[in-house]
């Protein structure tokens, strides 16, 4: 006697189907499990046995054989339980129904028969519904995070006995209905606000041109001026995520286990400020089971590194290529997989270990200390942020509340010039595989960033006078072609290279031309 099912294997964010087949033959009574299995899935031979015998099914002893193929796929996890009680009690003749090929089958069994959520649903959904499956029977905790994607037919089940008595009916007349809750808002009012943050023109222009173009961003400055505040208010005024982001970020917070019933779709950018003692594997991703790190929960949205100099030296490397790319490679050694890395970096630092530098009034630090904190930042990262400005400490005219000075613009006000600005970058790289100005290469930059005759003979002088590498040209043409955007030009005039110049030079004045790691 035979019989298969179907459920799906996760790599990374990507779901592929394994087909799950079920044997009853003559012979010894064992109940093995094969296919490249780890140590939890090999242990679902146990949570079946017993969870069919407590849920009320008696078989004769007989050799049961289950294989779960592809074998050159690692199954990890607890979610094949489902699909292998299925398959075995098909197999025994306990269901009359014999073809599962459009039927998707994921949760884990306790011992008592409940079926229990996995993480991971939505991209299993998702590969499933590309292999033409119709339905997915799954934990009902599961079933709202299952239903955003609309095409699939979801239901939702307590415990294996449910879920029998559902295949030996109509299974269109229990489909769920999705409520339509989608998670909050991009609109929260309760969201920090940047006209909250008082003074700091500079910086505030610099992050407006950052989030305008998805440029990487540095702010230098003591403490208590304000990086922090404008961090924290960073993902508020990026345009409003697409269906294809929401669901790119929501397979990823799947397969990370933050997703719930409240929240089935991520609708909000990102914001992931991980602690400076966090480790590789905690910002890169990886373990001996693969899972997304912050860079990628940041997919989308913002990755705010505080206090930049405190994180390990060897942490923030593993940031560069990834930075790079966009991608996270991880290879193990029963294979690799990869997770989405489209995130703007925004990190905040003092200038030295006191915060006051070059305030000699009130910095301590000697010039070998300030040389030494700053070096902990290698220049191979430092060339991957475009933007670097410094934040002033306030003045008490900045705080003091008088109905004379101009209120800062809100988040609203700039998010709608960055969503202008977004536009006109989608419209003009409609053709290419990517859509930010912080995506343009060496080659594409030749192509989409004309400047005026004036503008060119500036930069020309400028790159001669400051004797700026290939790669800090490319830079201020990325940033200046956002600032043309920003301001509405087809071009990139004379004052949009001069402000991203000015972005170029800051980190100069920190780091010169002697930093340690100019040459690697």
């Amino acid at each position: 006697m035979y019989s298969k099912t179907f459920s799906v294997a996760i790599q990374g964010i990507e779901g592929h189907m394994v087909q799950i087949e079920a044997d009853i033959s003559d012979g010894l009574p064992v109940f093995s499990l094969v296919g490249d299995l780890s140590c939890e899935t090999k242990e679902a031979k146990e949570r079946v046995r017993v969870a069919l015998q407590n849920t009320g099914f008696r078989f004769p002893p007989r050799r049961v054989t289950v294989n779960l193929s592809p074998a050159d796929i690692r199954k990890d996890g607890t979610g094949y339980d489902l699909a292998i009680a299925v398959a075995v009690l098909s197999a025994y003749g306990y269901i009359s129904k014999s073809d599962f090929n459009d039927i998707l089958f994921i949760g884990e069994l306790s011992l008592e028969g409940e079926v229990r959520p996995v993480n991971g649903v939505l991209p299993m959904v998702y590969a499933a519904l590309a292999q033409g499956v119709k339905y997915c029977i799954l934990s009902r905790d599961n079933q709202e995070e299952a239903s955003v994607v609309r095409e699939m037919k979801v239901i939702g089940v307590t415990n294996l006995r449910q879920a029998v008595d559902l295949l030996e009916g109509d299974l269109d007349r229990v489909v769920y209905r999705p409520s339509g809750r989608t998670g909050a808002e991009q609109t929260d009012q309760t969201e920090p606000d940047f006209k909250e943050v008082l003074g700091q023109e500079t910086a505030r222009r610099a992050a407006e041109v950052a989030a305008a173009g998805m440029h990487n961003l540095l702010l230098i400055g003591p403490p208590g001026s304000g990086k922090s505040m404008i961090a924290g208010r960073m993902s508020g005024i990026l345009p409003a995520m697409t269906f294809e982001e929401q669901m790119e970020i929501s397979q990823i917070y799947s397969v990370a286990g933050l997703l719930s019933g409240e929240t089935p779709l991520v609708t909000k950018r990102p914001f992931r400020s991980p602690h400076h003692t966090a480790t590789q594997r905690a910002l890169i991703g990886g373990g001996t089971y693969p899972r997304p790190g912050e860079i990628s929960l940041a997919s989308g949205g913002v990755l705010f590194l505080d206090e930049l100099p405190e994180f390990e030296r060897n942490t923030l490397e593993v940031l560069r290529q990834p930075l790079e790319d966009g991608w996270v490679h991880v290879s193990r050694l029963r294979g690799s997989c990869r997770y989405p890395a489209h995130t703007l970096l925004m990190a905040a630092m003092n200038p030295c270990r006191c915060g006051w530098y070059p305030d000699r009034k009130k910095c301590n630090c000697t010039p070998g200390q300030v040389r030494r904190y700053l070096g902990r930042i290698s220049r191979p990262l430092l060339d991957r942020i475009d933007i670097c400005t410094e934040t002033m400490p306030l003045e008490y005219h900045h705080l003091e509340e008088d109905s004379a000075c101009q209120e800062p613009d809100s988040s609203a006000v700039i998010r709608k010039r960055v969503e202008k600005a977004q536009k006109l970058q989608w419209k003009r790289y409609a053709e290419e595989a990517f859509c930010h100005n912080s995506d343009l290469t060496p080659q594409k930059i030749k192509q989409y960033c004309r400047m005026s005759q004036e503008a060119s003979d500036f930069l020309k002088c400028i790159f001669q006078k400051m004797e700026f590498s290939a790669r800090a040209y490319h830079k201020i043409l990325k940033v200046g072609r956002t600032i043309a955007d920003l301001a509405g030009s087809d071009r990139i005039e004379k004052e949009h290279i001069s402000e991203a110049v000015f972005y170029r030079s800051i980190d100069r004045r920190y780091w010169g031309e002697g930093h340690e790691e100019s040459a690697i």
